[in-house]
């Protein structure tokens, strides 16, 4: 290439962003930091050590006091408020808790979220079986929210949030109300959907024992700081927080 070198654009680009709250606090402090597409990275750290309020700009549920968060070429913190929802339509976003509607099905559940952005009926009954496949419950299609287990609830919370084949899935503390082997199970789902689609994944959590197992990249916030950033497979069994 004439006249210069080849600038290759991250998938995430967060640089030199803070977030100050209207009461002082300082959330996030001088972040910067890099993610590949496809990546799938583990956000670590105490409580109030900024990573909820990393996630939520990330889906612009918070706007940096100053700097730049940007996915995919888009400066997120930029978008006018009547955009935000074509941003949230690339984005898949799972909850500790559920936020299922209990008078729909599983079925229902999932296509609700095709529903509101108007897409047909012929084109959404594919989506919701292949993502229902991907998180295994297909056969639990009929079933409403009170007839599964919280596992199962939260696969139904995964499946809604590929059905529109996101770019991007967004996980806050996904296994925080989930006993040990269920954790395990839906963490199984999420390597799955990384590596068989290509979905980039950020995952905020309190549960260590996860992040050891999976063997990840790992960012680690400290009073909104970014203080470690572990290599995929390089954050160890003795290493603490």
């Amino acid at each position: 290439m004439l006249g210069g070198s080849i600038v290759v654009m991250k998938f995430i680009q967060i640089k030199n962003c803070y977030k100050v709250y209207k009461n002082g606090v300082t959330a996030v402090a001088d972040l910067t930091l890099n993610i590949d597409k496809g990546e799938f990275v583990f956000v670590i750290g105490a409580s109030g050590s900024g990573k909820s309020t990393l996630i939520k700009m990330l889906y612009r549920e918070e706007k940096p006091t100053r700097g730049v968060v940007q996915l995919g070429g888009i400066n997120v913190g930029k978008l006018r408020n009547r955009t935000v929802y074509k941003l949230r339509r690339k984005l898949g976003i799972v909850f500790q808790d559920f936020k299922l509607l209990p008078k729909l099905t599983v079925y229902e559940n999932v296509a609700f979220a095709l529903e509101c952005i108007g897409m047909k009926n012929s084109e959404i009954r594919p989506k919701v079986l292949k993502a229902l496949e991907h998180v295994g419950l297909k056969d639990k299609i009929r079933s409403f929210p009170n007839e599964l287990s919280g596992g199962e609830q939260q696969r139904v919370c995964i499946a809604r949030a590929i059905v529109n084949d996101p770019k991007l899935l967004i996980c806050d503390e996904p296994t925080g109300n989930l006993d040990a082997n269920t954790s395990k199970e839906i963490m199984e789902v999420l390597d799955t959907i990384n590596k068989n689609l290509g979905t980039t994944i950020i995952m905020a959590t309190h549960d260590l024992d996860i992040v050891k197992r999976m063997k990840r990249r790992v960012l680690v916030l400290d009073s909104g700081l970014l203080s470690k950033d572990y290599e995929k497979g390089s954050f160890r069994t003795s290493e603490s927080v």
